[in-house]
């Protein structure tokens, strides 16, 4: 979505998230049964992966080869670094994006006539653009996961 004011433009960005291989999410329900409309749980859960490890080979089922510590300790340093508990966690997220996207920032052409400003944001990702024009560009990133 985005909006349009006198010397501003702001514009919010849906981030969807994908479970690194081996790994699924999985929405909690409340107590009713339901989804809860917002701030819900995810919950990581480790998932087979021998169908894939004997079909193409290219990784090892997590679930059913706990003894491989190396790529074991790769998907947890990961999940460690995103997720409280078993849990995606908004606040690990968001800190975990921000430093990415200062870095792509600087690649860009752009960079060297617009500063790239972080803004105060707990659960999303904010940031604000400023130039030699007199227009502010707003963008915020929310994080979210499909079923």
């Amino acid at each position: 979505a985005w909006s349009v004011h006198e010397n501003s433009i702001a514009y919010c960005l849906l981030v969807f998230l994908r479970p690194p291989p081996g790994h699924s999410f999985s929405l909690e329900l409340d107590t009713m049964g339901q989804l809860p409309a917002r701030h819900s749980s995810i919950r990581v859960e480790l998932e087979c992966m021998c169908w894939r490890e004997q079909l193409l080979g290219d990784t090892l089922c997590f679930l059913h080869h706990p003894d491989d510590k190396l790529l074991r300790d790769r998907s947890s340093s990961l999940l460690h670094t995103l997720c409280t508990r078993s849990y995606l966690d908004a606040e690990k997220i968001a800190c975990w994006v921000r430093p990415l996207v200062r870095s792509a920032w600087l690649l860009l052409p752009q960079s060297h006539h617009c500063q790239l400003t972080v803004l105060p944001s707990s659960r999303s990702c904010r940031f604000q653009l400023t130039g030699t024009s007199k227009v502010n560009i707003c963008t915020e990133m929310i994080f979210a996961v499909q079923q």
